[in-house]
């Protein structure tokens, strides 16, 4: 029961670069429970040479999310196979914090990195459900895009993923707001729309590129996914299907 709640707590730990959990990406290879409340993790990305300021943030994301349960009483969460394990899992244990950990390389803290990585996947969700929108209305003009409000999107997941990516940069989620706005909330004039859509599309095909080859990556580097005992990675779907 207790290694379930660890699992779903780690649900919420997500990759800043690839807007994904890292249970759902396959990034955690093991987990240990006490008894008592003690808490193992182990996580592998990868490649050895992932982003150690992302690689830190995810980590530590972790144990965060660990800590916060009311039950546990000692939770190590370790970075294995990385070219910086040794000085992330030591920052960890001693919550050193990311400047405490790295020293004179981490010129800046971790916020500017979430902040940046939050606005980009509002964004991506944004483009996923205007696309979708077009693809439902296709007589629907790409310029009219813009005063399309969030009341009339669908109840699904695309929309229930928006309003949770808007909440993250401090968006409103009123049903009349504007489903496309920039990360300050303002929105776009019909003659820019379809322009700041193709960026969008841009952007949302990165990150889910991205996710793409990173999965291949895992699979490559480890015989078992990267997974022992968490789900294993999603299954590989086109490249082409990350496009359209």
């Amino acid at each position: 029961m207790r290694r379930e709640l660890v699992v779903k707590a780690l649900d919420a730990v997500i990759d800043p670069e690839l807007d994904e959990p890292i249970t759902d990406l396959g990034f955690v290879h093991s987990v240990m429970v006490t008894p008592s409340g003690n808490v193992r993790v182990h996580l592998r990305l990868p490649t050895s040479f992932c982003a150690p300021n992302f690689a830190y943030l995810m980590a530590s994301d972790a144990k965060d999310v660990l800590l916060a349960l009311d039950w546990t009483r000692h939770v190590v969460v370790e970075l294995d196979d990385h070219h910086d394990s040794d000085i992330i899992n030591t920052g960890l244990a001693a919550d050193a914090g990311y400047r405490g950990t790295f020293g004179h390389e981490a010129e800046d803290g971790l916020d500017e990195l979430r902040v940046t990585f939050r606005r980009k996947a509002h964004t991506a969700a944004m483009e996923r459900c205007l696309t979708a929108l077009l693809r439902t209305e296709p007589q629907r003009p790409v310029s009219g895009l813009g005063a399309v409000r969030l009341g009339e999107l669908p109840d699904d997941d695309a929309t229930a993923s928006l309003l949770r990516r808007r909440a993250a940069i401090g968006l409103s989620c009123a049903p009349d707001d504007l489903v496309m706005v920039d990360h300050h909330g303002d929105g776009y004039a019909p003659d820019v729309v379809p322009m700041a859509l193709r960026r969008a599309r841009s952007t949302r095909i990165s990150i889910d590129g991205n996710a793409h080859f990173c999965r291949g990556l895992l699979r490559t580097r480890y015989e078992d996914g990267g997974s022992e005992t968490i789900n294993e990675p999603a299954a590989f779907i086109p490249v082409s299907a990350l496009t359209r």
